[in-house]
């Protein structure tokens, strides 16, 4: 199995290269800076440089993608100048669909799309033009031609897969999560073909929410 992580450089994105490494996916780490993240070169995996704010960066990272590749994006830019919520996922999302890697995993948060209605009004404050990118992003996605799939996690917390955490669709949760087990759930869920077409959130309801 290809998979292409985009954000590899840190954060959800390391939780992601090192989780489908260790389950031996053929992992392409794609980044701004990809030496952010030592388990790149650790691991000895394919690493592309790219600004996803730069269209034409994008266009060249997604044509050196091996055939059928499956890709998940953590792409994110809380409190950055340049957001790449929506602009970085609009270019990548429009790439893909020139390319014959066609599916794409994209990490947003609770909050996004329907889910708004449950944020407080204290998380709408310090994180709304964030999710509101995301949910651009989210919408993008949607309306393009890509095998889809969408996963909204809690509350990121660093921390390894705790095996603990559950997926759910359409309903009301709040809660927070580890890194490793979003990395682990978006595993479980790539590997059955009728998780596609459907937006999914997950917690762990074992880790306190703050």
């Amino acid at each position: 199995m290809n998979i292409a992580i985009w954000g590899a450089g840190s954060g959800l994105g390391s939780a992601m290269i090192d989780y489908f490494h260790k389950q031996g996916a053929n992992v392409i780490a794609i980044a701004r800076n990809p030496s952010k993240n030592p388990k790149i070169a650790e691991y000895n995996i394919t690493a592309i440089s790219c600004d996803a704010t730069d269209k034409k960066q994008v266009e060249s990272a997604v044509s050196m993608l091996p055939e059928n590749t499956i890709n998940i994006s953590t792409m994110g830019s809380f409190h950055t100048d340049t957001p790449v919520d929506y602009i970085g996922h609009r270019y990548l999302i429009d790439a893909l669909e020139q390319n014959a890697s066609n599916r794409l995993l994209l990490i947003t948060s609770l909050g996004c799309g329907n889910s708004w209605q449950y944020l407080s009004d204290r998380a709408k404050q310090v994180f709304g033009n964030a999710i509101r990118e995301k949910t651009l992003a989210e919408a993008w996605l949607q309306s393009s031609s890509l095998d889809f799939m969408i996963l909204r996690p809690g509350g990121l917390k660093d921390g390894a897969p705790t095996n603990q955490g559950e997926i759910s669709q359409d309903i009301e949760v709040h809660g927070a999560i580890t890194r490793g087990e979003v990395a682990r759930l978006s595993y479980e869920l790539l590997l059955k073909n009728d998780s596609f077409g459907h937006i999914f959130q997950c917690v762990d309801p074992n880790l306190a929410p703050y």
